[in-house]
Formats: C-alpha cells, structure tokens, sequence
C-alpha cells in the first residue's frame, strides 16, 4: 500500500549514534582508582558531590553538564557494600534524570556475588536483587571484573561485559620471572581461572580439595596434584578473613612446596584477615587495587598491581563501539 511506513522494518535498520562525548564519574568508593582510569583516558574526572546529610542520607549532585554524553560510573560496592551500593544507584538515577545519552555502571568489584544461589532453606539470592536495583535505577550496561560466579551475568537484562584481570597480573609474574612454578587453585570452583594461569605461565595445576565447615571456616582435605620442590602460585578470586588462604598455604607446605605466592583479584580482607597473612606461610600476597586497602591494613607482604589500563582500555573500547573480548582472545578463562 502506497505510504505506508513498515514501523518494524525502521526500527531494525535505526542505528543508535556514536555518543559525543565521552565522562567519568564516582561516587567515594574508590576515588584514586577513577583517576587513574582517567589519567589513562586523558580525560578529566567528571564533578559531583557525593556527601552525606545530617541525618546520613546520601547526597548526591552531579555538577557537570551530562546532556547527550556517555557516561561511565566507577563504583566498586566494596566495603560498607551498602553505602556504596546506595551511592551507585542514586548516581546512576542522577545520571539518568540529567539526560546522560548512556549509562554504564563501571563496578570493578560486584558485592553480594557469594550470595548467588540458594544454598539454605528461606533465603534470599542477593546477587540477582543487587542486579535487579541496578537496572531499575537506569544503567544502560554493565562493566565489571572477575566475577565470583559468572552466572551473575544472566541475573542481568542489559548487556555485560565481564572482563578478567589475568593480563595485569600475568605482566607482573613474567616480569618478576617465578620459576619452577605450579598454579593451586584453593577450591574445585577456582578450577577454570587456575587453568588459565597455568596456560600462562606454562607450568603444571594442583588443586586444594577442601571442606566449607561454615560460611567463615573451611578445612583442607588433600591436595590433588604435585607441588613438592616447586614454587606456589595460588590464584582467587578474592580474599575475605583469609582463613582458607591461610590454611591452603599451611597445606601445601607440608606436601614440600617452597615459596607460596597467593595472586587474589579483590582484596576484602575482612576482620583479622592481614594478621593471618602475615602469621602464613605465604611469602607475597599480590592483589588488584579494585578495592581499596586502608593503610592499617597494608603490610609488608601486599603487593597491590593496577588495573585502571585495563578498564581504561575497556572503557574506550566501549565508548568506540569496539570488540572488547578482543583484548581478552588469548587470557579468556570462560569459553
């Protein structure tokens, strides 16, 4: 029929436009990690109060004009998780209502990733809920980093790009060049990362079998695979009291390995959990710097390595309408 306009037909061909401009902004989770990112961008970090009320509510306000541009919030939901998890929402809900063109929550550490599943009877699977709050809220995607679990990424209904850190810290093992090395997962679920560290580096893998007595205390029951006269390097996720990492090292010690390296993503490092490193047999303890570690907690055995180049990278990748898992082809530890 003669001017009839196949609403579906446009729909198809409509291409979004490249967003003109790219910004960067945080809330108070991790401040110095945003301007390195930006540092690496070449860009400045994007103006907002981020306070609180008297009352203490959070305040936010975003002081630069966002109009038509792409926006990228880097807020881990670190510890207090619920301070900053409030702040990423009310920032991306700001965002949103000053007519950001694009909205992508750039969140290097994901809290509530243990809770993913139902493990116990009446209880609730907060990783899919913090999901659900996000995207209420108005982001567009998601970045984020090492994923405890990465069936997270389907609790999500807007794209995610879930990238891996294995590159950043790949770097500084070669460089630092561990010889006569051996790659331990400390559980059967950190299987498929250790295996990609141990492509890496080209040495053997051993695994930690081990028993979850609490959701605080667990129990080494064998180590499957050889690690005598060999150098450790074990490889997680993340760190919370360190019980486990500690008690792994203990472990492989008394099945002959000689110096024990622990590379771990995110460094929670909750409660007591540096004292315990520090009384372990691990020698060096080499984390991301996509938590923030308070100077109290900072010891001699810590090694903090940056991942702002790679977000940076990422997060221009993205901005440029560009492969992101390019950057990943040889690291990828998920088919």
């Amino acid at each position: 029929m003669k001017g009839h306009n196949n609403n579906n037909e446009e729909k198809k061909n409509h291409i979004k436009p490249v967003p003109r401009d790219l910004a960067v902004f945080t809330g108070n989770a991790n401040p110095r990690l945003a301007e390195t990112i930006c540092g690496h961008l070449g860009i400045s970090l994007g103006r907002a109060l981020v306070g609180r009320f008297p009352e203490g509510e959070i305040n936010i306000q975003i002081q630069d004009n966002i109009r038509g541009k792409d926006l990228f919030i880097i807020q881990p939901t670190c510890s207090p998780t619920n301070d900053n998890l409030m702040e990423l929402l009310l920032l991306i809900d700001a965002a949103r209502r000053a007519s950001a063109d694009r909205i992508t929550a750039v969140v290097p550490y994901y809290g509530y990733a243990r809770q993913d599943r139902k493990v116990r009877p009446r209880v609730p699977i907060s990783a899919k809920l913090v999901a659900n709050l996000i995207v209420s809220a108005g982001a567009d995607r998601l970045l984020t980093m090492d994923l405890h679990s990465g069936q997270i990424q389907g609790f999500f209904d807007i794209p995610v790009d879930h990238i891996y850190s294995i590159r950043a810290f790949g770097t500084h093992l070669n460089r630092h060049g561990v010889r006569n090395a051996v790659v331990v997962s400390p559980d059967v679920g950190g299987i498929k990362m250790a295996r990609a560290y141990s492509k890496m580096l080209d040495c053997p893998l051993a695994i930690i079998d081990k028993r979850r007595d609490s959701d605080t205390q667990t129990k080494v029951m064998n180590v499957i695979g050889s690690v005598k006269g060999k150098n450790v390097v074990m490889v997680d996720d993340l760190i919370s009291t360190g019980g486990s990492m500690a008690e792994a090292a203990h472990a492989l010690k008394e099945e002959g390995a000689k110096e024990i390296i622990a590379v771990v993503v995110h460094p929670v490092l909750a409660g007591n959990a540096v004292e315990k490193i520090m009384n372990s047999e691990i020698e060096r303890l080499i984390v991301s710097d996509s938590i923030p570690i308070p100077d109290r907690k900072r010891c001699s055995k810590i090694e903090v390595i940056s991942v702002a180049p790679l977000l940076g990278d990422v997060i221009r990748r993205i901005h440029q309408h560009k492969s992101v898992s390019s950057l990943f082809a040889k690291e990828a530890v998920e088919a």
